[in-house]
């Protein structure tokens, strides 16, 4: 990929996504393989007016051998300098950038329990220090293409042409090419996912009904303080920043233990390095109850038992099947890009800017209200091309979808 597009792409990151203030930290997580575009991405950062740039490197195959070869007990031993690092961070308010390149598959074969212990511990720990963090900072997550994850997309290129196939699907999503003035662009989507948000939050709908061919017949509710949003959110200091690139999804959050039925998946998710492949999650009284997939069931059972909040709803999220990455007819294996070509919902923490009014009130406060906690937020696909979802309000009903698109 020129290097020219990926210049535009990182400047795009910096001032549109994170949005970064001059004196400000950026913090970037990266895979070591990507270190050439990290390289261009700090200097943006630094030419945007970051105070300074901090990489933090991580590694697959280092990730897979150390849950082989280590035992559970140093697995869960976090050292004092990290929570340190969690308490410093919660203090100075650093601007975050996580860059998606990995294998979906990367962790295949990893001991899941052992997994599931070792991110535990961590969560219990630097959870404190996460909350304090919330809706203060800027984050965003978006990609760019690893070999592995290219050669899972594109198996039968050789590994070249599928890395710059996966950066022209990458860069077509987030609408950055050479001619487009890609800011002013997404600006124009920010618009619009404001007026569609609007529109949903003038209904106040008591409850949502979804129903699809494929065995998906569900009803969730939402609190009456629960907001829509979507595109651009905004900080308590008041800094507008793009949390996704790209996105194409209008979210909320629903209330805590009030929904019912089964979905289907309709996209594989990749959890922690694991594919978890065509399952449903049939929920009673707001938990999950029973579940099965034809491929990860361990994985998605350990995902599901991680803590209480785990098996229940954090988010509930509109994606239209006319999206722009939908319309690829791309299978990503990624869920930052597959969620927003699918309607999806999400297990684990709910997100505290959904509600009306969180700014005034203490996470506790929003949590007695309805909303989730848990330690984990994993989104899952379950929109499909007949998927129609009805909304009440006092017995009325009302089309949201209609055959996957916006009614």
């Amino acid at each position: 990929m020129k290097k020219s597009l990926q210049r535009k792409y990182a400047k795009l990151l910096v001032k549109q996504g994170v949005n970064i203030q001059k004196g400000q930290q950026l913090s970037i997580y990266a895979d070591v393989e990507v270190a050439p575009f990290v390289e261009i991405l700090a200097q943006e950062g630094y030419r945007a007016g970051a105070g300074k740039v901090v990489v933090e490197w991580t590694s697959t195959a280092l990730t897979k051998l150390s849950y082989r070869h280590r035992s559970v007990k140093s697995l869960c031993d976090i050292p004092a300098w990290t929570v340190e690092k969690a308490k410093f961070e919660s203090e100075i308010l650093p601007a975050k950038i996580h860059i998606i390149s990995q294998d979906p598959d990367g962790l295949a074969g990893v001991n899941q329990l052992k997994m599931q212990k070792a991110n535990i511990a961590s969560a219990k720990l630097l959870k404190p220090y996460r909350d304090a963090m919330d809706n203060k900072y800027q984050w965003l997550v978006c990609s760019v293409p690893g070999k592995a994850w290219a050669k899972k997309m594109f198996p039968n290129d050789r590994t070249s042409v599928a890395v710059e196939k996966l950066w022209n699907a990458i860069l077509s999503t987030v609408m950055c090419d050479e001619e487009t003035d890609c800011i002013a662009a997404w600006e124009e989507k920010n618009r619009n996912f404001y007026n569609k948000s609007q529109w949903l939050n003038q209904q106040n709908f008591d409850y949502l009904h979804y129903k699809s061919a494929n065995g998906t017949d569900f009803k969730c509710e939402l609190m009456k303080e629960s907001i829509w949003c979507g595109g651009g959110e905004t900080t308590l200091g008041g800094v507008y920043f793009n949390p996704n690139m790209p996105t194409e999804e209008i979210f909320t959050t629903p209330k805590k233990g009030a929904c019912r039925g089964r979905v289907v998946s309709t996209m594989p998710l990749s959890f922690r390095g694991t594919l978890i492949e065509d399952f449903y999650i049939d929920f009673k009284e707001g938990k999950a109850v029973a579940w099965g997939a034809k491929k990860g069931e361990e994985a998605l059972s350990k995902m599901i038992s991680t803590d209480e909040g785990a098996a229940m709803l954090g988010e509930l999220a509109l994606v239209p099947t006319d999206s722009r990455i939908a319309q690829s007819g791309l299978l990503y294996y990624n869920t930052l890009f597959d969620e927003n070509a699918s309607c999806h919902l999400a297990l684990g923490a709910g997100f505290s800017g959904c509600i009306k009014g969180f700014e005034s009130k203490t996470l506790a406060e929003l949590r007695e209200m309805g909303m989730n906690d848990s330690m984990i937020h994993v989104d899952f696909m379950i929109g499909a091309e007949d998927m129609c979802i009805t909304g009440y309000k006092d017995g009325v009903a009302t089309p949201i979808f209609v055959n996957g698109k916006w009614a």
